[in-house]
């Protein structure tokens, strides 16, 4: 019996299976595919989603597999992302395909198990865990788990066999996608608001295989049946159609089909069942969000589903998780209809376009936007008080009795860290129950003021317990004054500490 099964092995259900080995969880994940089938739907990660790789001492093997550059852009329109408060103001070009490989390697380094040709056909959950009946090689079989997450994609099996509604908006437009050979390629990509036409609009650029290009096609107002099989003639068809040739294209490597349908699971636990990446969100691929939130899903959840795995914390803990995360793509959703809608041709959004292109001009609008379209301003609800509340940690240089570090060198091993700039004897004495779960450092740090986007500066904390995946739980002001007293600072602490790690050992 593994601690949590999880069912899907992409970039989502691969990050999550290896932050729960980080906590020392048994997991194994399963795969309905045979093997790797190379497609890479998605072709980027953004901002945030790079940091949180570095916050695990892994972004580096991902750099080097893909193409830093400053692009990002709202519905096409460019932003200027460089002056973001982040050590990694880019985004990374890499293909889906690359990044299910390094996350597989990972999480082979870290002890967790991987069963492929293993698809999801039922599931019966009761007090203690879950049942998963599976289909496979070894004909039918049942498996057991504490828990179970559905990592499994758009058309989820895990979300349908839990009951879990997936309400939305319905499709408009028709996109059509392939990796193929091209005769007659064009001289550069087409990429962005050149490849708008009166049809529709395409796109070509490079694939991750040699010799091969990736065409996508978009048409909108019409809807097809999702179930159809994609062709090479219809690719060629809605090629010629929009941009007026099919650049000679032949060879297919692989065809698929999505349009700007965009729904939400109701709920994202369902008792011992949860749900993350598109298993519990698809949309549009305005600005390229799937794999990004998926990744922040999964880094969410992980430490809260280890903690309560380990008997850590309560099942209380997991409700955060929709808590937090439903919102937070709910308004990324928004954003991207948002952006659907402005990429629709014609007259009237071209003239809004060229409005809207004006607006971004405006610092403030940039950076709004770009805070929004890096993923970098999120700020969950864990409380009132200092504006760094559940928002991520800066990435500081900071000199701790070991010597020079970065804060997100601290996160490394996927554990909580309480950093104190101040040395106070009153927060080493309140953490006295956690140091179990809770790593201290106590450390100095030239800031005063800490940099965010879209708010700006703020002043620094003179202590803060950050959460495994980099959001601050609780802040300390710089000097106590008026009603916070050291006694209500540490009962404030205390308090973060038993909500998000449970109770104190020994209690």
């Amino acid at each position: 019996m593994a601690d949590v099964i999880i069912a899907g092995a992409g970039p989502v259900g691969l990050m999550l299976a290896c932050e729960l080995r980080l906590a020392g969880v048994d997991v194994l994940v399963l795969e309905r595919l045979a093997e790797r089938n190379g497609e890479s739907r998605a072709g980027g990660l953004h901002a945030r989603s790079v940091e949180l790789l570095d916050q695990r001492g892994i972004a580096d093997r991902f750099l080097a597999a893909g193409r830093t550059g400053p692009l990002a852009h709202f519905s096409f329109i460019p932003l200027d992302i460089g002056d973001l408060p982040t050590r990694h103001p880019y985004a990374l070009a890499i293909h889906q395909s690359r990044v299910e490989r390094l996350l597989e390697e990972r999480a082979i380094e870290l002890g967790v198990r991987l069963r492929r040709s293993a698809e999801v056909i039922g599931l019966r959950q009761d007090g203690t865990g879950v049942e998963v009946q599976i289909a496979g090689v070894r004909g039918t079989e049942r498996l057991r788990a504490g828990y179970l997450v559905g990592c499994d994609g758009g058309r989820s099996a895990v979300r349908k066999l839990a009951g879990i509604g997936y309400p939305g908006t319905p499709a408009t437009v028709t996109a059509l996608m392939g990796d193929v050979k091209l005769t007659d390629p064009p001289p550069g990509i087409v990429f962005g608001a050149e490849s708008r036409r009166e049809h529709g609009s395409f796109m070509i650029f490079d694939s991750d295989r040699p010799d091969t290009h990736r065409v996508i096609t978009m048409e909108f107002d019409k809807v097809t049946d999702r179930d159809a099989p994609v062709t090479l003639e219809a690719l060629r068809l809605a090629c010629i159609k929009i941009a007026g040739t099919d650049f000679g294209m032949h060879s297919p490597h692989w065809l698929s089909s999505f349009s700007d349908a965009a729904r939400q699971a109701d709920r994202y636990r369902e008792g011992r069942v949860l749900l993350a990446g598109d298993a519990a969100h698809i949309h549009f691929p305005s600005s390229g969000q799937g794999m990004n939130l998926g990744l922040q899903d999964a880094v969410n959840l992980g430490w809260k589903l280890a903690a309560v795995a380990r008997g850590q914390a309560t099942e209380e803990l997991l409700d955060s998780y929709h808590a937090e995360r439903h919102p937070a793509t709910e308004r990324m959703l928004g954003s991207i209809r948002a952006q659907t809608a402005l990429w629709r041709p014609g007259a009237q959004t071209d003239a809004l376009r060229e409005v809207f292109g004006a607006l971004v001009e405006f610092e403030d609008t940039n950076r709004y936007l770009g805070g929004v379209c890096t993923q970098l301003d999120i700020r969950y609800p864990v409380g009132d008080g200092h504006p760094a509340l559940g928002r991520r940690m800066p990435d500081l240089d900071i000199k701790t009795p070991s010597g020079q570090t970065r804060a997100f060198e601290l996160l490394h091993a996927a554990r909580p860290v309480l950093l104190d700039f101040t040395g106070r004897p009153d927060l080493r004495a309140a953490l006295e129950g956690w140091t179990d779960r809770v790593d201290l450092v106590e450390a100095e740090c030239q800031d005063d003021h800490w940099t965010y986007p879209v708010i700006g500066d703020v002043p620094a904390p003179a202590a803060v317990l950050i959460r495994p995946d980099g959001h601050v739980a609780w802040a300390a002001p710089t000097a106590p004054a008026g009603s916070a007293t050291p006694e209500t600072t540490t009962a404030a602490l205390t308090s973060a500490l038993t909500r998000w790690f449970g109770p104190a050992q020994g209690r």
